[in-house]
């Protein structure tokens, strides 16, 4: 898997990556304290609209920031977003009122909505065989559970001798630092081929994603994997301190069982990914999250909730986790034109974290009122939609193994002339794919 740090580029790319994690991870914990400061026991409150803030950038300003992003260089882009992430950062100590927090928490996410999937589309470009590829994104993945170990620990060290104000500047750091990495490299900028007008470009990936049933499929699973995450993330701390009586440390040994699982994974689906196809593999990680959640719910109504229980079915979440959002970005890969990768990316950003912005209140408001059993099994029910609805979605006849995109068509392929909405020509191809392809699971 590390070998591909040998290219220089994604080299540097992937390291902007991790100093801006635990950039990010610093602030997530001084945010916390500057609720409190701001807000005192209304800090619950004021943290639950910080996350929605976010939430509601990530789904509104991705598809806009995927429709222009083959329009300039996406090097000065991704530094460019960064340095506003930075400067958004640095206001943060100084702010004195909690709709303040509001504005810069919302310019940061939206700079951030606009740099995760430009970010994310341009590793293909960098790496375009498709088992280096793979192993980029299982690095990633990795990282990102790593760093919910790494920050906080970072944080509790830097707390002990400094201010909590003094970790926005960490998180200044970070994104400087990333937008250092990324200004010392150079980056494809794929250019569009066809003028198109705003509303083209702003619902092109989404029109994209929406007509390849592949991609189709991949929406049901980010609902499938959202369910079960946000039972995770939300209500491990109601599990472990009210209905265990045990103590915080618990809690980040809970969080630490999924952040195991999902790293598991990630460092064992590269071999199997080369072995087996995508869909199998994906469905499998459905299945896994539906059958932890209700493995839980049994041992909840047989014995009560027990801590080694919890423990297991938070790591085995997290593989079922990982082992659905790892291969996603091979399907994404797939399904689109070079130029129009940003806009795919950015859809698929959106329209997952359109399902979090769903799952994250639903799993409070369960847990809340009708208790552990019942926001257990009613979350697993909402993971298994996903995964039936993925089956009916993505056939298992698609062709989403093999590595060919609609780009392998000739120009003069007669669904590219008969049709000029872009939804439509995909469907089509994807549909001659269908027909014509050999399949291979």
């Amino acid at each position: 898997m590390f070998d591909i740090l040998s290219d220089r580029t994604y080299r540097h790319l992937f390291l902007a990556q991790v100093v801006a994690l635990i950039g990010t991870g610093l602030a997530t914990v001084a945010l916390g304290l500057l609720a409190y400061d701001l807000a005192g026991s209304g800090a619950g409150l004021v943290l639950g609209s910080i996350f929605t803030i976010k939430m509601i950038a990530y789904v509104g300003i991705a598809p806009i920031a995927g429709a222009f992003a083959d329009r300039v260089n996406r090097r000065a882009l991704l530094v460019s977003l960064d340095l506003v992430r930075a400067a958004a950062a640095l206001c943060l100590p100084f702010v004195t009122e909690v709709w303040q927090v509001y504005v810069l928490i919302f310019m940061l996410q939206s700079a951030s909505a606009a740099f995760t999937p430009t970010f994310q589309a341009t590793i293909p470009d960098i790496l375009p065989e498709e088992d280096r590829y793979t192993r980029a994104l299982s690095l990633s993945r990795l990282t990102y559970d790593l760093e919910n170990i790494v920050s906080p620990t970072l944080a509790a060290l830097l707390l002990a001798v400094m201010a909590y104000d003094t970790l926005f500047l960490g998180t200044v750091a970070g994104f400087i630092g990333s937008a250092l990495l990324v200004v010392s490299v150079l980056l494809p900028s794929p250019k569009s081929t066809q003028r198109r007008g705003i509303y083209d470009r702003t619902t092109r990936g989404i029109r994209i994603y929406l007509a390849t049933p592949r991609l189709r499929g991949l929406l049901a699973l980010n609902l499938a994997v959202s369910a079960a995450g946000a039972m995770v993330l939300v209500n491990s701390v109601v599990l472990v301190r009210g209905e265990l009586g045990l103590s915080e440390s618990n809690v980040a040994w809970a969080m630490f069982a999924f952040g195991f699982g999902s790293m598991l994974a990630a460092l064992l689906l590269p071999p199997v990914l080369d072995r087996v196809p995508d869909r199998p593999v994906m469905l499998s990680g459905a299945g896994l999250l539906v059958a932890a959640l209700l493995g839980l719910a049994a041992l909840v109504a047989i014995t009560g909730l027990s801590w080694g229980g919890l423990l297991i079915s938070w790591c085995l979440v997290g593989i079922g986790y990982s082992s659905v959002m790892t291969p996603s970005g091979r399907l994404l890969r797939r399904s689109a034109h070079a130029e129009d990768r940003p806009a795919i990316f950015a859809a698929q950003f959106a329209l997952s974290h359109a399902c979090w912005l769903l799952t994250y209140p639903l799993s409070g408001w369960l847990m809340t009122a009708f208790g552990t059993l019942t926001a257990l099994i009613l979350l697993a029910a909402l993971s298994l939609v996903g995964l039936l609805l993925c089956r009916f979605l993505w056939p298992a006849h698609a062709p989403s193994e093999i590595p060919h995109s609609h780009a392998d068509l000739p120009p003069d392929h007669p669904h590219l002339l008969e049709h000029g909405d872009e939804a439509h020509k995909h469907a089509i191809i994807i549909d001659d794919l269908h027909r014509d392809w050999p399949t291979r699971g």
